[in-house]
């Protein structure tokens, strides 16, 4: 098993052009892809590039959804565009608030299929949780998500498009010719691929949504304010340097590959050794400062002390951030949450190590919006805890 093995994910994606000469949706076109489209439409060459910038700042910096809206494009060009194409979000089917501020909405996309983002104020940053994929395959046994069956990956229109209807329910679209940021600190000022589904098994769309909400003519945000989280996609890992740059985050969770392939079980596939030298890379790769390791606190699984330690050993040389997470519990679930005590003397050993090691306050629990939880209403089928301890081995 090497880090140069093949990936294998026979994926839906839903194509972005309805059938039947249906309009053409521009969101989630990188500027080249709309380029391409206008001079398909009819725009004069030498004028592409200028039609691109217009209307990209029309979309992504304004939040304009109506081409007729554009008003330094001439009238007969706004019909055409509308003729050909349109600009199209996933509908938010409803949206619940935590007793903490926290968002939840629940989100359907082409198809029926719905999922889940979260927004998080806090008090220096706003941050939303987006998804990736309808369900997930990964199949982590702490996890809900994990429980319902992968659908298919979300289009590049669908992931930067929730982002568009959070801005949306937030309000934070500036007025038509003010620029980004000039009306104060950012209600939604991060982003993190930690939502439904493994980002980097639908890399592709993923890199082009980021690419539009990096895009400094749009939603401008610096790719330090974006964090990718993987469960450890090896051959990925790099051409994310590559090609996104953004920070990444890694769903490590366990110090011995025993435990790890039971709680994460794409570790049977690139172990822990695999993945710690693809990780060793990264930084310098992409100019990210360090890699944040997310680590599930789970009474009796991976919280000893003697975790503590190996994890410091293991990581050893990498300019890193560990996230300990209090297990948030969900019907079924077949594991407790490490008491807290044993949370805070795992992050004492941590800290005098020299590890930033935060113990992440559960957010949104009261309407099951915290990190694990995430898993749309359609398919929220309840399997007893015998069930899934039987499926994931801890039986």
């Amino acid at each position: 098993m090497t880090g140069a093995a093949p990936i294998t994910q026979d994926v839906l994606t839903i194509p972005r052009k309805a059938p039947e000469g249906g309009k053409t949706n521009i969101v989630g076109l990188t500027r080249p892809a709309l380029r391409d489209a206008l001079i398909a439409m009819g725009t004069p060459e030498k004028q592409s590039k200028m039609r691109v910038n217009q209307i990209w700042q029309w979309i992504y910096q304004w939040g304009v959804r109506d081409f007729h809206a554009m008003t330094n494009l001439a009238k007969g060009y706004r019909a055409q565009l509308d003729a050909h194409f349109e600009i199209a979000l996933p509908e938010i089917v409803s949206k619940q608030v935590s007793a903490d501020g926290t968002r939840k909405y629940l989100v359907r996309i082409a198809g029926g299929h719905e999922v889940e983002v979260v927004y998080i104020p806090e008090t220096d940053r706003g941050t939303l949780c987006i998804s990736s994929q309808v369900g997930c395959t990964l199949t982590c046994s702490f996890c809900h998500t994990g429980t319902q069956k992968l659908v298919r990956n979300l289009t590049a229109g669908e992931i930067i498009g929730q982002v568009m209807l959070a801005r949306d329910d937030l309000g934070e679209w500036p007025e038509p010719g003010v620029g980004t940021g000039e009306n104060g600190p950012r209600l939604l000022s991060n982003i993190v691929l930690m939502g439904m589904g493994e980002p980097l098994y639908n890399f592709d769309n993923v890199r082009d949504a980021m690419k539009i909400a990096m895009d400094g003519e749009g939603i401008a945000l610096s790719r330090r304010r974006i964090t990718l989280s993987t469960s450890g996609v090896v051959p990925e890992i790099a051409k994310t340097a590559e090609e996104i740059g953004c920070l990444l985050a890694v769903s490590f969770h366990a110090t011995t590959d025993e435990v790890r392939d039971r709680l994460v079980p794409i570790n049977k596939r690139w172990n822990i050794e695999t993945l710690l030298n693809a990780l060793r890379e990264y930084p310098k790769n992409s100019n990210s400062e360090r890699i944040t390791f997310e680590y599930v606190m789970l009474k009796d699984v991976n919280d000893s002390d003697a975790d503590a330690r190996r994890l410091v050993k293991l990581i050893s040389g990498i300019p890193a951030k560990i996230n300990l997470i209090p297990f948030n519990e969900w019907p079924g679930a077949p594991y407790e949450r490490s008491d807290w005590s044993r949370i805070e003397s795992f992050a004492d050993i941590l800290y005098k190590a020299g590890y930033a090691s935060p113990i992440r306050t559960p957010r949104g629990e009261d309407i099951m919006a915290a990190c694990g939880q995430l898993k749309s209403a359609t398919e929220r089928e309840r399997k007893s805890r015998a069930q899934i301890a039987a499926e994931s081995g801890t039986g």
